[in-house]
């Protein structure tokens, strides 16, 4: 072994967290850019303009750890060439209707026809409703800001396993967590009716145990 290939980091090894807290999107007008998410309920986290002609405004989506960013002289993107920009859900049909009501302009909830169906510019292999057997990772619907910045927001109700730390159990929201409630009494239904259909009087231990395997993307109880 060289002293090059002894030197070389592990990969597997963990060192520095590193949090991704902040994505730029490119917008034309500024104000307008802000007056939109304004609208849509997110949280205006900063805006700070500068004599030079520098401005940043940064808002942070309900229940998200990372927040978006625009502004003055912020990107040389051209204004609009944001895509996929992900907003993940647990209930897609409640933030559909959610972004309606706003008056968004948002389309129809849909699942990919063929891989990367959800990405197609102009909709092509996209077949409307809910992923088959309501799959987690794979019912979208999508929507634009005034720029067309695209938006992608997709459901997903169960991690695949090693996606969330298996010791962390809050949830992002209260919506959040009724939804996983209301999953965990389903499956409880189904436990208890194989227990012969007695009534489980350790059921809250269950629907923790539940909750928490179905949040981290481990085996989930039966």
């Amino acid at each position: 072994m060289t002293s090059t290939e002894s030197a070389a980091p592990d990969r597997n090894t963990a060192t520095v967290d590193m949090k991704l807290e902040a994505v730029v999107i490119p917008v034309a007008e500024v104000d307008r850019s802000k007056a939109f998410y304004e609208k849509l309920g997110w949280r205006l986290d900063a805006d700070f303009a500068f004599d030079n002609g520098f401005r940043v405004v940064q808002f942070t989506p309900p229940g998200s750890g990372a927040s978006v960013q625009f502004g003055s002289k912020i990107t040389s993107a051209p204004p609009g060439s944001g895509l996929g920009l992900y907003l993940i859900v647990s209930d897609i049909q409640a933030a559909h209707d959610d972004l309606a009501d706003l008056g968004v302009e948002v389309s129809d909830v849909f699942h990919p026809g063929a891989p990367g169906a959800q990405f197609s510019p102009n909709g092509a292999d996209r077949v409307s409703g809910l992923a088959p057997d309501h799959a987690t990772y794979g019912s979208f619907a999508t929507f634009s800001d005034p720029d067309g910045n695209q938006w992608l927001v997709q459901e997903v109700t169960a991690r695949l396993p090693g996606r969330v730390d298996a010791s962390e159990t809050t949830f992002a929201s209260t919506a959040d967590l009724a939804s996983a409630m209301q999953r965990a009494s389903v499956a409880h239904g189904e436990h208890e009716k194989r227990q012969g259909g007695e009534y489980d009087v350790n059921w809250p231990d269950w629907y923790a145990a539940y909750m928490a395997a179905e949040h981290a993307g481990t085996e989930l109880p039966t």
